[in-house]
C-alpha cells in the first residue's frame, strides 16, 4: 500500500466517524487557539505598553532632583527638592560635556486654572525651551511652536494640547485666540498634534509656555530652579553614554559622587526592558497554562485511535490475511492520528485568527499571533497526533490474523 492509498484509506475512516472525528479534533482545537490568543494578547499589550512608553519622547533621559529633608528629620519623596537649575541644563546641552546628547529641555510646571472668556479648565502649565518638541517627540497639527526669541523675551505665548483646546474652545480653532493664566494674558499660537494618554496621564490636556515666561510673568520668580531636565540621546545606540555623561557632569557640578548625589537620571529604556520582561514572564506562564489543553487533546486522539483499533479488528485481520503487513497497518493508523491533530491544528488557528480580531475590540488593543507561534501550533497539533497515534497503531500492527478474524 502505497502513501497515497493509505490517505486516502485514513481520510475515509475519518469521514465515516464524522462525529468522533469533530469531537477528537476539538481538545487540540481549543488548546491552540488558546495558547495562540494568550501569546497574542501578551504581545499586544506589550506593544502597547511600549508605545506608550515611548510616547513621552525619543531615547528620553529624565533628569529630576534629590529629596529634601525637614528640620524634623521628615524626608520628602524623589524631586522635592531644587537642586536642578537653568545652568544645569544649558551645561547638559554644551556637546563637549556631554557629546552624545542631542536636545535637553528644562521644565518648570504647575498645576492651575486656564481661562477663555467664560470658560475656564484646569491643566498642566508648563514652562520649557524651544527644545522640548524634540526631546518628548511631539509635533503640531495647528499652528507654531515659540521660538527662542520669544523665550528671551518672555512672549506672552502658549502653544496648548488637543484636550484643553476641546475643554476650553469646543471646535473652534484656538489659534490666535487669548487665555488667561494666573491673571497673565496668553495668545495661543499653535496646537500640538494628539499623543493620547500614557502612564503619566493625558499628553494632550496642557499648555506649553517659554520658560521665561512662566518664571517670570506666570509664576513671578527667578526662574533659576527647573522642576525637571529632558535630555534626548542622539540614537539608541548611545542612550547608554547619555546617561552616563550626564550623571557624571551633573555630579562634577553639584560636587557629588554617585552615593551622595542630589539628582536621578531615568531612561525610559530601563522601564521598557522591565515591562517587556515582566509580560514575557505572564505570556509564558499564561501559554503553559493554556498548553494544559494540548496534552488533554492529545489524551483524547489517543483514546478514539485505540476504540478505532478495537471497533477495526476484524478489519485488521482481513487486511493482514491479504497481504497487509504490520508496517502498512501501523502507518495507516499513524496517518489517521496525524491528520486528526492537523485538522484540529489548523482549525485551532483560524479559530484563534478570529478570536484575536473580537479580543482586540474587546480590551481595545492590538491581539497579534505571530507568524512563528501559528506555525509552532500546527507542529504541536501534528506532533501530538503523531505521538498520541504511535501506541494505538503498534497494538494494531502487533494483532495476529487468526485472531482478530476470530472477533466478533
Amino acid at each position: 500500500m502505497d502513501f497515497r492509498e493509505t490517505l486516502r484509506t485514513a481520510v475515509t475512516a475519518i469521514l465515516g466517524r464524522k462525529l468522533r472525528s469533530a469531537l477528537t479534533m476539538l481538545g487540540i482545537l481549543i488548546g491552540i487557539a488558546a495558547v495562540m490568543l494568550t501569546v497574542g494578547l501578551g504581545q499586544g499589550a506589550q506593544a502597547q505598553i511600549t508605545g506608550r512608553i515611548n510616547a513621552l519622547g525619543s531615547n528620553l533621559l529624565i533628569v529630576a532632583p534629590g529629596s529634601t529633608t525637614s528640620l524634623t528629620g521628615v524626608r520628602g519623596g524623589t524631586g522635592t527638592a531644587t537642586t536642578l537649575t537653568l545652568d544645569d541644563a544649558s551645561m547638559l546641552a554644551d556637546r563637549t560635556v556631554a557629546p552624545d546628547v542631542e536636545a535637553v529641555a528644562p521644565v518648570v510646571q504647575t498645576s492651575t486654572s486656564v481661562v477663555a472668556g467664560d470658560t475656564n479648565w484646569t491643566t498642566q502649565v508648563i514652562g520649557s525651551t524651544t527644545d522640548w518638541t524634540t526631546v518628548r517627540a511631539r509635533t503640531l497639527t495647528e499652528g507654531r511652536f515659540f521660538t527662542n526669541d520669544e523665550n528671551a523675551a518672555q512672549a506672552p505665548v502658549a502653544v496648548i494640547g488637543t484636550t484643553t483646546a476641546t475643554n476650553l474652545f469646543g471646535n473652534r480653532s484656538p489659534v490666535g485666540r487669548t487665555i488667561q493664566v494666573k491673571g497673565v494674558s496668553l495668545t495661543i499660537i499653535g496646537v500640538l498634534n494628539s499623543a493620547g494618554s500614557s502612564i503619566t496621564g493625558d499628553q494632550d490636556d496642557l499648555v506649553v509656555v517659554p520658560i521665561a515666561t512662566h518664571a517670570q510673568r506666570i509664576q513671578g520668580g527667578s526662574g533659576l530652579t527647573v522642576s525637571t531636565i529632558y535630555l534626548s540621546a542622539a540614537g539608541q545606540g548611545v542612550l547608554s553614554a547619555a546617561y552616563q555623561e550626564t550623571s557624571a557632569a551633573l555630579n562634577t557640578a553639584h560636587g557629588t559622587t554617585p552615593d551622595t548625589q542630589d539628582f536621578s537620571v531615568n531612561s525610559q529604556q530601563t522601564l521598557v526592558d522591565t515591562i517587556a520582561t515582566t509580560t514575557q514572564t505572564l505570556t509564558a506562564l499564561l501559554g503553559s497554562v493554556a498548553a494544559i489543553s494540548l496534552l488533554v487533546g492529545g489524551i483524547g486522539v489517543m483514546n478514539i485511535m485505540l476504540v478505532s483499533v478495537t471497533e477495526r479488528t476484524r478489519e485488521i485481520g482481513l487486511r493482514k490475511a491479504l497481504g497487509a503487513t504490520p508496517a502498512a497497518i501501523l502507518r495507516q493508523f499513524l496517518t489517521e492520528a496525524s491528520l486528526l491533530g492537523l485538522m484540529g491544528g489548523l482549525a485551532g488557528v483560524v479559530l484563534g485568527l478570529v478570536g484575536a480580531a473580537l479580543l482586540s475590540q474587546v480590551v481595545k488593543f492590538q491581539v497579534t499571533p505571530t507568524l512563528p507561534a501559528t506555525l509552532v501550533a500546527l507542529v504541536v497539533s501534528l506532533l501530538i497526533g503523531v505521538i498520541a497515534g504511535v501506541y494505538p497503531a503498534a497494538r494494531a500492527a502487533r494483532l495476529a490474523p487468526i485472531d482478530a478474524l476470530r472477533t466478533e
